[in-house]
């Protein structure tokens, strides 16, 4: 078997570079959930669980540098706003570990040892990605392919998907060798991954 991940070999990278159009064009990551901004829900539930932490944002960016964490925004040519791809190559342009970790702004009551199970699943099974899979509304299991981990040397590989006008998470995943990691067991939250795309679900 693989040796396990270490949490200091993995940084997590908030990605709140969307531009809320569902939200009616707000900055997704700035709305506040139980009286505390999305981004900082996310960051205080993400830090115990990495080595090192930075935010991908494309706007209000002295906001979010008041969470007192390195923020990026799209560094990429793909274009304004070129979807959750253009946050994962800014973060593996930036990532100073060997693994990468990506979550949405909006995702706040994801589960406490989310890294830790994915972690050992990519170690387990030699595998390129491990992507979360969560129970949706009609209580389906399905990939949640914006919780993703992978090692950093995935950069080239996505430079050339990107080039080649890629723009979707699952695309480029699947040319490579993905394990699933399931968060449906039992003692499992079941809206641990209920996301916020409108202010009224906020």
């Amino acid at each position: 078997m693989n040796a396990p991940l270490h949490i200091e070999a993995i940084t997590g990278v908030i990605l709140a570079g969307g531009r809320g159009s569902r939200m009616g064009g707000a900055d997704k990551g700035l709305q506040n959930f139980n009286g505390v901004p999305l981004a900082l829900h996310t960051l205080m539930r993400l830090s115990p669980q990495v080595g090192e932490i930075m935010i991908n944002a494309n706007r209000n960016l002295s906001a979010y540098e008041s969470f007192g964490v390195p923020v990026w925004p799209d560094s990429t040519g793909l274009g304004e706003y070129a979807g959750p791809l253009a946050g994962f190559l800014t973060a593996l342009e930036r990532c100073e570990t060997p693994y990468l970790l990506t979550v949405p702004c909006d995702t706040p009551l994801f589960p406490h040892d989310l890294v830790a199970r994915m972690a050992q699943a990519l170690a387990r099974e030699y595998a390129d990605f491990a992507v979360a899979a969560a129970p949706e509304e009609d209580g389906q299991s399905r990939p949640q392919p914006v919780f993703c981990l992978m090692a950093t040397h995935m950069l080239e590989s996505l430079v050339r998907f990107t080039q080649g006008g890629g723009r979707k998470i699952d695309a480029w995943t699947a040319q490579h060798k993905t394990v699933v990691v399931p968060f449906d067991q039992p003692g499992d939250d079941a809206h641990a991954f209920f996301n916020a795309n409108t202010l009224a679900e906020l």
